[in-house]
């Protein structure tokens, strides 16, 4: 009876490690389901941050349509999760319907349209098809800017940047939050697409080995249950055997004393194999000591090596500089004579040459003289006639005034218009011979002092007070200098420049303005240089193809009932500028706003060089 129960235990011992064995197999198919699982959390967070998205983005006359509808471009199982998450949140308090297309062409009556790069739609088709319809493009994983809004998978979450220019084409406003989280930098998405890249070619990796992993462990386990069948037919021959020696107690007693002598046997080979494996064992750790001491004397021997290299190379350059020494040497004696021959020459051609730059200043100047006279009856020109204009425009608008006054019950309806035209013509061209007036006067006074630009911003914010409270505008100035130049002009060139920022801005855009300067030394001549001042806003902005001809006299870009004026204005900048001596310039870009810069020379007698 005892040894049937023996019998019974090791049969159940070994069943047992064979179960164990079978539960470790399914490991890996754990980690399968973990990695599963956060593939759905990614993808529940793909659709709440497209939901997000339109949260966050306004469409015209968004109120006018009953539901809002998504698009998803191609067969992504996004459309799933999009659909799950309409059941239980809204846009805009309007229900979500999701709706799926397999072209760019058939895209239409939806708000925002999702697509995948991985389906290798292109973009740019994409964004021709959609151009005009006030469709937000919400794309994944393609090129910086390509989209509108881009996403990108960085570890458990996703990463966005958006591109304003595009949104803005389409009609559309965003938060501030939305742009404020968003990635702004080309160098930085380029990282992060490197890294997902990386990311997705290990995840690819480990799963592609874990699928091999699993295939085997299938293999082992289909094995592994055909020898389980095996042992329930041995453990039920067994049962049988069992029966039969519990009857032969006496043999099976012989049997198990000879099963004793065979594991004390056994395990005295196991001894001595563990013996001999502790020897090999020692011998590996002794042949590991002998190689490193081997690999430190190769070291040894290396370094040697290095330390002769440097000697012979030190050798090889003193060779070297002694041969370059003895060729300069020869080089400089045959400089030194064909030098003697060309100064000698030089001489003389710098004679000539003196006596003819001379005769060309000579005429310099004469012409300098000329056109002096000639810019000087050019102003005389244009200040007497628009002084004399002002004459005949006064009779003008006097009698049209009288007309008006007494006969304008008599007139029709298109009497009175023409009326009304003729006095808005008389006001308009008073303003013009006004602005050419003043244009003529700019520049004439030389008598230039020491000007403190910053006590000329603070009174010239004191005097637009009115109309920057009216437009809510912001200007922000930096510690400016002081120059040598005209107060009244100076003042006028920043007003100009303020006031163009104020008047041409975006509809419903507050004005922001800032002025700053830089000090730009001669790198010849420290003590002479120029300030470099900037005045930058975020209007309009101007087109490059008429960024030119915008400081010239009465040129305009815009129509009088878009943007009021006369056009003369940055003329006006311009000839102040140049009169003391410096030039201007901007830096544009439509819908962005204008960067204006203008460069006046530092104080002659106050300058100290840093």
């Amino acid at each position: 009876m005892i040894y049937r129960h023996q019998s019974i235990s090791i049969i159940y011992s070994s069943f047992t490690i064979i179960v164990i064995w079978f539960v470790a197999l399914f490991s890996p198919l754990k980690v399968q389901a973990q990695e599963i699982e956060n593939e759905e959390v990614k993808r529940l967070q793909r659709a709440i941050f497209i939901f997000n998205f339109a949260q966050q983005v306004g469409w015209p006359d968004i109120q006018k349509n009953q539901d809002f509808k998504i698009g998803v471009l191609g067969p992504d199982r996004t459309i799933l999760d999009l659909s799950t998450l309409a059941k239980k949140r809204k846009i805009h308090d309007k229900n979500v319907e999701i709706v799926r297309f397999q072209f760019a062409k058939d895209v239409k009556d939806i708000q925002l349209l999702y697509v995948n790069h991985k389906y290798n739609y292109d973009i740019h088709y994409i964004l021709n098809k959609i151009s005009g319809k006030n469709i937000l493009l919400v794309s994944e994983d393609y090129n910086f800017n390509a989209s509108m809004i881009n996403m990108v998978n960085v570890g458990d979450s996703f990463e966005y940047e958006i591109n304003t220019n595009r949104i803005y084409k389409e009609e559309l406003a965003f938060t501030s939050s939305l742009k404020k989280h968003a990635i702004t930098s080309s160098e930085k998405w380029k990282r992060l697409y490197r890294k997902t890249e990386k990311v997705l070619y290990k995840v690819q990796e480990d799963k592609n080995n874990q699928d091999i992993i699993i295939k085997r462990k299938e293999n082992q386990i289909k094995y592994q249950k055909n020898k389980i069948k095996d042992h329930k037919k041995e453990i039920f021959n067994k049962e049988g055997e069992i029966e039969e020696l519990y009857t032969q107690n006496e043999i099976q007693l012989k049997k198990y004393e000879e099963k004793v002598v065979i594991e004390r046997e056994l395990e005295k080979n196991i001894q001595e194999q563990v013996t001999f494996i502790k020897n090999q064992n020692e011998k590996i750790v002794k042949s590991n000591q002998e190689i490193k001491q081997q690999k430190d004397f190769l070291i040894r021997q290396i370094d040697k090596i290095k330390e002769q290299e440097k000697i012979l190379n030190k050798q090889a350059d003193k060779i070297s500089l002694q041969k370059k020494i003895n060729i300069l040497l020869i080089v400089l004696i045959l400089l030194a004579i064909g030098a003697s021959f060309f100064i000698y020459r030089g001489y003389v051609e710098k004679k000539i040459f003196n006596k003819e730059l001379e005769n060309k200043n000579k005429a310099i100047h004469a012409q300098s003289l000329e056109l002096e006279i000639k810019n000087q009856e050019l102003e005389q020109f244009a200040y007497i006639a628009s002084h004399d204009l002002q004459e005949p425009l006064n009779t003008i608008s006097s009698f049209i005034g009288m007309l008006e006054e007494d006969y304008g019950e008599n007139f029709d309806d298109v009497g009175k218009e023409s009326m009304i035209f003729i006095k808005d013509a008389s006001i308009r061209m008073k303003k013009l011979i006004d602005a050419l007036l003043e244009y003529s006067r700019l520049g004439r006074s030389r008598d230039y002092q020491k000007v403190d630009c910053n006590i000329i911003l603070g009174e010239l914010k004191n005097d637009l007070k009115s109309i920057l409270d009216k437009t809510k505008a912001q200007v922000s100035i930096e510690k400016l200098p002081e120059v040598e130049g005209s107060e009244i002009e100076l003042r006028l060139l920043f007003q100009n420049l303020i006031s163009n920022g104020i008047k041409f801005r975006i509809p419903d855009t507050i004005p922001i303005i800032h002025i700053s300067s830089t000090r730009i030394n001669d790198p010849e001549n420290k003590s002479k240089g120029y300030w470099q001042f900037m005045v930058k806003d975020n209007g309009i902005g101007i087109p490059k193809e008429h960024q030119e001809r915008i400081f010239a006299i009465f040129q305009r870009l815009h129509s009088r009932e878009e943007y009021e004026g006369t056009g003369i204005g940055l003329a006006h900048c311009k000839k102040i500028v140049e009169a003391h001596g410096g030039k201007i310039w901007l830096e544009s870009k439509q819908e962005t706003g204008s960067t204006f810069y203008f460069t006046i020379p530092f104080l002659k007698k106050t300058f100290s060089p840093s």
